[in-house]
């Protein structure tokens, strides 16, 4: 294995130089790439009904496509899930990857073609490789095995030649991997497929106890379940267990209000968190430097980025504005065109730029999950930094949680209701929500002016639930593993309401 590490560590490095050309020409790699995804897809029945023959540039493109949510895109993806084909892109499309679907109840199917796999995500997977290695001249992560936790695929029953297939982006991809990478992952694909997520979390740590696994990769949720499994069957801790683990590479949630907990699992001086921006819909975006939460945004694999300023996202006449024109510090409603068929789609993300020259960016939160019930607009990212701070500052480790709006009543104001899973409770419940009330009001200035003198909000209310309520919750819901996440915040009270409703008296 020392050879193979060798031997994958020096082709890793290689791709540095390609990166480095949509580094230092941005615009012009994106504007060449648009222009070849206009022309591929100009047979297609979007392309035909759009004008993509008579589009010469981006001004084109922008007043002769409209901007699409997955609403409006969806009787196209339905026809491409009954076999038809042709539709939003011309290579065949026998794979769909389900969200799941946190703005709304309804999953969603995004399709996916053999050229979004192998110029986007497994190109991602091997950048994302790269990158690390680039930045960690001396590793062995090649020496054993990577360990990443998937979701499950299905037939695609509305498709009457059953010849198509969805599930979870991951199990989409491990289930397409390439042989080099089959090579250095564990566990077997019949575990990582399986669908029955509790038996899947016995099977994974059962399997791969023993194996000599050097870095970690999925949504951090899942992931301490497993690892706290195998500490369970083991009966030792996680760096005895996997004495050269070195690194997890995480995505789908901010990983800082988990920093601490994974800090705590696994208790080695060597372990590294990089952070990857990977959806249903493509790869966006690779941490590219150590002891960073910025990413770099991936500027050659078959996608093409468009922002909306979300403070003109109620706006009957917001535009979008192409990568040329963001600025540093605001927060934006990102929209893409893939290789698989998304026209000008609107993800539903939201993004800050950190840095134009690279243009690096952070996740901040998601268009539909906020709370603005009072005209306080706190979005993910303000929650996730003010508990953040709440935990440093009273030593408590979260595993989970959720806050939605506390509506106003007759001679009773409006506030904000918390929900909270502690691994380790703070030392004062009362004063991490007192912290927590601070950092938000803090970071804020919408939020803080409602809780001037209590005018609009009083103070949060925090409930502290037992260990597993989260879990039981997603169980019945039928969103265990995969991509599935807990909603941070929501504007209505439905999921607060529901996880109270079950709590045991």
């Amino acid at each position: 294995m020392q050879i193979i590490n060798s031997i994958l560590t020096w082709v890793m490095r290689k791709r540095i130089h390609q990166m480095e050309l949509f580094m230092k020409y941005p615009e012009d790699v994106q504007d060449e790439l648009l222009h070849r995804l206009l022309m591929t897809a100009r047979p297609t029945e979007f392309g035909r009904r759009y004008g993509f023959d008579e589009i010469v540039n981006y001004e084109d493109f922008a007043r002769q496509v409209p901007i699409q949510t997955y609403e409006g895109i969806f009787p196209y993806i339905e026809r491409m899930m009954k076999g038809e084909q042709n539709v939003l892109w011309p290579t065949e499309i026998k794979w769909f990857s389900r969200s799941s679907g946190t703005t709304n109840a309804r999953s969603k199917f995004i399709p996916i073609s053999a050229e979004s796999l192998e110029e986007c995500h497994y190109k991602a997977g091997k950048d994302l490789y790269c990158i690390y290695v680039n930045n960690n001249p001396d590793t062995h992560i090649f020496s054993g095995r990577g360990l990443a936790l998937g979701g499950s695929h299905q037939l695609n029953e509305l498709d009457p030649s059953a010849s198509s297939y969805y599930g979870d982006v991951s199990a989409v991809l491990m289930q397409n991997l390439p042989v080099w990478a089959q090579l250095i992952r564990t566990p077997s694909l019949e575990v990582a497929l399986m669908s029955n997520w509790e038996e899947k979390i016995e099977r994974l740590a059962r399997e791969t106890a023993k194996v000599d696994v050097t870095h970690l990769a999925g949504v951090p949720t899942w992931t301490v379940l497993l690892l706290q499994r195998v500490m369970e069957l083991e009966k030792k801790p996680i760096h005895e267990i996997w004495p050269n683990l070195e690194v997890f590479f995480h995505g789908a949630v901010a990983f800082a209000p988990y920093r601490a907990l994974f800090k705590a699992l696994i208790q080695s001086q060597k372990m590294q968190y990089w952070e990857t921006y990977n959806a249903s819909e493509g790869f966006f975006g690779i941490q590219d430097r150590k002891n960073s939460e910025e990413m770099l945004l991936m500027l050659d694999y078959g996608i093409f980025y468009e922002f909306i300023p979300m403070d003109d996202m109620d706006d009957d006449s917001a535009v979008a504005i192409p990568l040329s024109e963001v600025e540093v510090g605001k927060n934006y409603a990102m929209v893409i065109t893939t290789n698989a068929g998304l026209w000008r789609y609107n993800i539903g993300d939201t993004v800050k730029f950190t840095s134009k020259s690279p243009y690096r960016i952070k996740i901040s939160g998601r268009t539909k999950h906020f709370i603005n019930a009072f005209g306080e607009e706190v979005i993910v990212e303000n929650a996730e930094s003010a508990v953040t701070r709440a935990c440093e500052a009273t030593g408590g480790v979260i595993t989970n949680f959720t806050a939605a709006p506390i509506y106003l009543e007759p001679n009773k104001r409006g506030g904000h209701e918390w929900i909270i899973e502690f691994h380790t409770p703070p030392h004062s419940l009362d004063e991490f929500t007192n912290v927590l009330d601070d950092s938000l009001r803090k970071i804020n200035s919408d939020y803080d002016a409602k809780r001037f003198h209590d005018l609009a909000l009083v103070a949060p209310k925090v409930h502290s639930v037992p260990a597993g309520t989260f879990y039981e919750w997603m169980k019945k819901r039928g969103k265990l593993g995969g991509q599935n996440k807990v909603p941070r915040l929501s504007n209505s009270r439905e999921f607060v309401d529901d996880i109270l409703a079950n709590l045991p008296a």
